[in-house]
């Protein structure tokens, strides 16, 4: 993690093909696949070129909710969010919060060490797919 709280991977497959191995893998999970903001496609909309870039908010209700539980405030960080974008290079990325960047900003206690712990694990085994 760095001061910002965001863990950055490069993909090895174009932005597009990321998305779809992600969204697999988020359901193979077991976990609900709750929104998508596709940015370019928002920009394109009103003029305006962008590189690939979009989000998928994601998550599982009961990990979520105990920590919504801990601090209710949580929510304005969840569910999870991963943000698939194409760099100048051309090449994929994949960027999320870390969860313990989280469990610091929201001052969560003990109580979610477990949920933050399999919300760590589980975002780098999405980002390392």
């Amino acid at each position: 993690m760095n001061e910002t709280g965001l863990v950055t991977v490069s993909s090895k497959y174009s932005a597009a093909e990321t998305l779809e191995r992600l969204q697999a893998a988020i359901r193979s999970a077991g976990m609900k696949v709750f929104s998508f903001i596709d940015h370019a496609a928002a920009a394109k909309e009103v003029g305006l070129t962008l590189r690939p870039t979009v989000v998928i908010a994601f998550g599982n209700p009961a990990a979520g909710t105990k920590l919504m539980l801990a601090d209710q405030v949580a929510g304005i960080d969840l569910p999870l969010k991963i943000l698939v974008w194409e760099d100048q290079a051309g090449v994929a990325k994949i960027t999320y919060n870390d969860p313990n960047w989280l469990a610091e900003r929201h001052s969560l206690g003990a109580e979610t060490a477990t949920p933050i712990a399999a919300m760590t694990k589980l975002l780098a085994s999405l980002a390392n797919n």
